[in-house]
């Protein structure tokens, strides 16, 4: 691609990144957002197809008999955290800068794919179909997401060839996330006896669940991951429903915090977690594990070959989600995921945009 084609196509993604981040698109909430892709699609004669408020088409010479690539990336948000100083659905760019909520998680990811993905829609004979989808509800991991997508036979066929894949955009530095982490979150509940604490009465469900806690902050898993390292546990939150100051809690309820790697399973953690303290532990979801793609896979050689690094993510994404082998690799750095006046640079959307072409290129074209 020559530099002037791919300058007016990341000006186009601009412009379209610009637009969504002036849409508010909280989880559950991107109904707006997706109308905006599906009004952007059209006007580049793509037609597309909905499912909620996930966003999905196919490149314009689709054939059943090839594998198909998909190329995904969400556009909902987290709510903007209080410590922002300009307000967060107005797109400023200064210093080569796009500011705005979303820009770096995931809106420079998704129209960079998206821009990929028209630039290969109307080829010819391409040795993959490729599919892009813009998804709903993944901050939360939500059931009407990627997930539903899934779910929905027309979708899923697309992708029945042994030899199909995935690309999730999310901000990696455009270098290849070929494992992540796992999400175990656990509702954890400590009885005791109520009392009057002026007689030093009952058993105080705070002091048992603090031995819990102790376990859980030490407690270290034998088996560590070479890409994805050991697993660790973090208590994010501590709850009794007693609110007089003079009666010991019958009850102490407590969130931990588990990410997972490929060593072991979600029921082996929580029977290791149920054999130590002395608390019920119920997972929110057992849907979320760790997941993997094979280095030697043909997507992954093709990052290599184009200079790029191999690592295992701490972070979640859909990449969980997907049940088919899925690269994580986008623009911009994840560090600047739910941060305060969150940012872009507009270079890293050209650079992104001719990547995902070139890496592309040597699975569709050769």
């Amino acid at each position: 691609m020559d530099k002037v084609n791919l300058h007016i196509i990341t000006n186009e993604a601009i412009q379209l990144l610009q637009q969504l981040i002036a849409i508010p698109s909280l989880s559950r909430e991107e109904n707006k957002t997706a109308d905006c892709i599906e009004r952007f699609l059209s006007e580049n004669n793509i037609v597309t197809n909905r499912l909620l408020n996930n966003i999905w088409c196919c490149n314009q010479y689709f054939d059943e008999s090839r594998p198909s690539i998909l190329l995904n990336s969400h556009h909902d948000t987290v709510a903007a955290n209080s410590g922002y100083t300009i307000n967060p659905f107005e797109t400023k760019i200064e210093n080569g800068n796009l500011y705005g909520l979303g820009s770096t998680d995931a809106g420079a990811s998704l129209v960079s794919l998206l821009a990929a993905f028209i630039y290969y829609y109307p080829k010819e004979n391409l040795k993959y179909n490729i599919v892009f989808a813009a998804t709903a509800e993944e901050e939360i991991s939500g059931i009407n997401g990627i997930g539903k997508l899934f779910s929905n036979e027309i979708f899923k066929n697309q992708f029945s060839h042994k030899d199909s894949f995935a690309i999730v955009g999310e901000p990696t530095q455009l270098q290849l996330a070929i494992a992540e982490k796992g999400l175990l979150v656990l509702d954890c509940n400590v009885i005791g006896k109520a009392g009057h604490a002026a007689r030093e009465e009952g058993e105080n469900a705070i002091y048992k669940a603090m031995s819990a806690i102790n376990w859980i902050k030490n407690y270290q898993f034998p088996k560590i991951s070479n890409l994805l390292g050991a697993i660790n546990m973090t208590v994010t939150s501590i709850n009794t429903e007693n609110k007089a100051h003079n009666v010991v809690p019958s009850i102490c309820s407590f969130v931990v915090d588990v990410r997972v790697n490929e060593l072991y399973t979600h029921e082996e953690i929580i029977e290791i977690i149920s054999e130590h303290i002395d608390a019920t532990t119920i997972p929110r979801s057992m849907r979320l594990k760790s997941s993997a793609i094979e280095k030697a896979h043909p997507i992954v050689q093709a990052g290599i070959s184009l200079g790029k690094q191999t690592y295992g993510s701490p972070t979640l994404s859909d990449k969980a989600l997907i049940p088919l082998p899925t690269l994580k690799c986008g623009v911009g750095n994840s560090a600047q995921s739910h941060t305060a006046d969150e940012f872009v640079a507009l270079q890293d959307i050209e650079e992104g945009i001719e990547f995902y072409i070139k890496l592309l290129k040597q699975l569709v074209t050769n």
